[in-house]
């Protein structure tokens, strides 16, 4: 039996991946969450270092998954502890732990360590974050490697995928002010026409660490820092039109060309994702059939959402 234990399990990426997971034959997973707890997760708080050891030890897993952190970026530069202590502190912790018990540790990093003016980005491109949540996850990429020497970092763009709110990816986070424009008269509302994104789907993620972990499990775990990323560019108000077109929503918006975020965001971060390519692991559901799935399964009535 090959058992996982996914850390942040009840969240935007961690659901995903405990879905992809929980089909494999002769794998168990086990996941913990702490502000969304269901009855199949165990409750755990990671900034508690204790707790981690005792769940590390009871559970005895071969591979640890850290989806667990604080990704938003202005609450990041308003809470810098909140963020050492999610995106740092617990990484090093639950990697400590697990090099104890000899587990493979994966932990999930972004994009956002790099200042976007070079792209396409490497896995050993040099980072210089350009505010706290970067800082933040490169921290937590040095605490993993200060802690642990089987384990690996990957970094991923924008994410998108099934929802329990619209704020929940700021992909559909969109939405809202979609159909206000659409329902409004006179102006258009303004949206960011600068920064490039790059908007990768939870479930084709969720499929690449599996494949990531079928290497494990076969004894050829992936060290060091790796990329995944979809591969189509946009900008918010790029995909703002397209969720618009998905809703049947005449969203009245105007791209707006310079950068007006009061947390300073990278202009394009692409990360290249050949690495992982080269050990034939990937897969990339196109975003227009991606994001109608999304919105199929979310509650959307009167033409508002719900």
């Amino acid at each position: 039996m090959f058992k996982v234990a996914v850390m942040g399990a009840s969240g935007l990426l961690g659901r995903a991946i405990v879905d992809e997971l929980a089909g494999q034959p002769d794998w168990q997973v086990v996941g913990t969450a702490f502000s969304r707890p269901t009855p199949n997760t165990v409750v755990l708080d990671v900034r508690e270092a204790r707790a981690i050891e005792q769940f590390v030890d009871r559970e005895a897993p071969d591979a640890l998954v850290i989806a667990a952190a604080e990704r938003r970026p202005d609450v990041c530069e308003r809470h810098p502890e909140l963020a050492r202590a999610l995106n740092v502190d617990a990484v090093h912790a639950i990697a400590a732990a697990a090099h104890r018990r000899g587990a493979w540790t994966l932990s999930i990093s972004t994009d956002y360590v790099f200042d976007g003016t070079r792209p396409p980005y490497r896995p050993d491109s040099e980072p210089a974050p350009l505010n706290a949540y970067g800082r933040s996850k490169l921290e937590g990429e040095r605490a993993l490697a200060a802690a642990t020497d089987f384990g690996c970092v990957l970094r991923l763009p924008l994410l998108y995928g099934p929802i329990v709110d619209w704020a929940e990816s700021a992909v559909t986070s969109l939405v809202p002010a979609i159909a206000a424009s659409a329902a409004a008269e006179g102006k258009a509302a303004p949206m960011d026409a600068w920064a490039i994104r790059y908007p990768t789907f939870t479930p084709d993620v969720a499929f690449v660490i599996r494949q990531m972990l079928e290497r494990h499990a076969k004894g050829n775990a992936i060290r060091g820092i790796v990329h995944w990323s979809g591969d189509e560019p946009m900008t918010k108000y790029e995909i703002a039109v397209r969720l618009g077109e998905a809703l049947q929503l005449d969203a009245r918006l105007t791209p707006q060309h310079t950068p007006t975020d009061a947390t300073p965001r990278p202009h394009n971060c692409h990360l290249a994702s050949d690495r992982l390519e080269q050990f034939g692991i990937g897969r990339r559901t196109p975003f227009d059939t991606a994001i109608r799935e999304v919105l199929a399964a979310f509650p959307w009535r009167g033409g508002a959402p719900a």
